[in-house]
This record gives C-alpha cells, structure tokens and sequence, in this order.
C-alpha cells in the first residue's frame, strides 16, 4: 500500500532540498548563457542530456514504472521545456527575466492539474493568475510601447518562447504527479537519469535536421567554459535539481511543492544582471512585480486558509 502524501509543513530536510534547486535553477540560466555561445539549442539539448544520463545510467536500474511515463517526462522536460527556452535564450530572451517567467509553471501545473486530475483551484489561485495574466500584459506593453533607450534585448519571441516552455515544464509536473498517484515504490534519482535519456536521441536528430552545415560540427570546437556550462546542466541542473524536486512532488502536492519556485528568480534576477550585464525595463519590472506578487498570493494564501480552517474540514485537491 503505498504511503500517503505529506499535508503538513515541509521537513526540514525537504526544506534544505528545496534551498539547494532555488540556488540550482537560479544560476542555470546564466549558465545557459555562457553555454549558447559555443552550442546550438539543439546541440545543448544533447550535450545537456548525455551529460545527465552518463555515467549513472550504468550503475542505476530503470524504476519499476510504465516506460509510457519516461518517456512522457523525458519529452516533456527534456525536449519540451528546454529545447524551447534554449531557442528563447538565443532569439530574444535574457537570463534574468527567463527565471522570471518561466515560474508561469505554477500556473499552467494548476490549470493542467484542474484538466487532468480533477484538482479545484482556490480562491488564492484565482487572485494569483489575475495578477499574472496583468504581470504578463506588462510584459507585452514593453513591445508595444518600448521605454526610451529600449536596447531590444529581449523579443516578443522569446516572450511566448518562455511561455511555452513553462507550460511543458508544468506538464511535466503532472506526470510526476500522475507516477506518484500509481506508485510511490520508485526512485527519483533513477526516473530523471532514465526519462532524461529519452531526450538525446530527438535533440540529435533536430540537430541534424535543422542546424545549418556550417554550425553542425561546432561543438568540437568549444570553448572549455562552455564545456562546464554544460557540465552543470547536466549533473546540477537536472540530476541534482530534477531529483530533489521530482522527490518533493513524490512525497508533497504539486501545488504545496510548485509555489517554492518563487525563489528561483530572486537568484536568477541577481545572477543575469551581476554576470551578464543585462538591464531591465520598467515595464518588465512592473511585470516581474506583478507575478511575484501572483506566486506570493498563491503560496501564502494557500497556506493561510489551511492553518485558519479546521482539521476535520480540510479538503483534498484544492491547488493553492
């Protein structure tokens, strides 16, 4: 019989997990960066993962899941979710304002969890992706109505590029969701080693289709910074990261652990105009402000209506 999920307060322990994948996927996108000067999107995306699975997938066994589930999170999160931003980081797309939007997750996680697990959304949610969706119209206005000096760093492209990535992410999160909710006998290191794999074959074979020849065989020539980009990609943002958040979502609800992602672009906001230099708007700041707001309101409204309702009337599946 498997164990049911935590309801309560995160452990202390779990706590410290989630620390270490706020400071993990706040520095990535600089990383990502520092990577996309010497690869392709499609060449990080391969490179990323072959880092992730090897050597590890010689010594850890495949978890005792449904392969339908690897390979749905592999291309979901894989693929899906940074196959997309490494595209909006290279036509129009900082790595500060990234951190930023790509925390859109909480949201779609909600909307898909409202879709295909029957999950309510609180009234906490409904204020928050209100003052999202006002956050992401700040976001579009600074394309319509540029403030004076406006460098053009980032694109309306790279705008819905990140969107989508955030929604794939979200996707992804409801996978794990949906292998925590058939079985809680697995590990997580060994289901982000194993779905990772499934992402290295398709972003070699885009590679192949799409780089252009002269662009093709570049990564032989990288620089070994990039090399270690890539090396932190793989080893730290996705087998140190993704295990200790599939793990979170393997013992919390997606959307108890989903709303601790409003860290993430503190450290990312910090790490893209400390390394990279980069500026932001004041229209992005307004709409910076408004989704953390919207991820603060779903957060902390969430749990303010848990502690103030009674213990016998809680109820299940209520996202925020």
């Amino acid at each position: 019989m498997k164990p049911a999920l935590a309801t309560g307060q995160l452990t202390r322990r779990d706590l410290a997990a989630v620390l270490v994948v706020v400071v993990v996927w706040g520095l990535n996108f600089v990383v990502m960066k520092f990577a996309l000067r010497d690869f392709t999107p499609f060449q990080l995306g391969a490179a990323r993962y072959v880092f992730a699975v090897l050597p590890l997938m010689l010594f850890i066994k495949p978890p005792p899941i449904a392969r339908k589930w690897l390979l749905m999170y592999g291309i979901f999160q894989g693929v899906g979710q940074f196959g997309i931003l490494f595209f909006a980081l290279k036509v129009g797309m900082t790595a500060a304002l990234a951190s930023v939007l790509l925390q859109t997750q909480v949201f779609f996680t909600a909307l898909f969890g409202f879709v295909l697990l029957g999950e309510r959304a609180s009234r906490a949610l409904q204020v928050g992706m209100l003052l999202a969706a006002l956050g992401l119209g700040c976001f579009v206005l600074n394309y319509l109505h540029p403030a004076s000096g406006y460098s053009g760093t980032t694109s309306l492209l790279g705008l819905a590029l990140t969107l989508c990535a955030a929604a794939m992410w979200a996707a992804s999160n409801i996978v794990a969701r949906r292998v925590q909710q058939l079985s809680n006998d697995y590990s997580p290191l060994a289901f982000v080693v194993w779905s990772s794999s499934v992402a290295v074959l398709p972003f070699v074979a885009l590679s192949f289709a799409f780089d252009a020849p002269a662009v093709r065989w570049q990564w032989l020539d990288a620089r070994p910074s990039s090399w270690l980009a890539v090396a932190y990609l793989g080893w730290m943002a996705t087998i140190v990261g993704y295990s200790l958040w599939t793990g979170l979502l393997k013992r919390y609800p997606a959307n108890r652990v989903a709303p601790f992602s409003l860290a993430v672009p503190v450290v990312g906001l910090a790490a893209g105009m400390l390394a990279l230099n980069e500026s932001i708007t004041p229209w992005q700041w307004g709409g910076t402000a408004l989704l953390a707001a919207a991820l603060a309101c779903v957060m902390l409204g969430g749990l303010v209506k848990q502690r103030a309702m009674p213990q016998g009337l809680k109820k299940p599946k209520s996202i925020g």
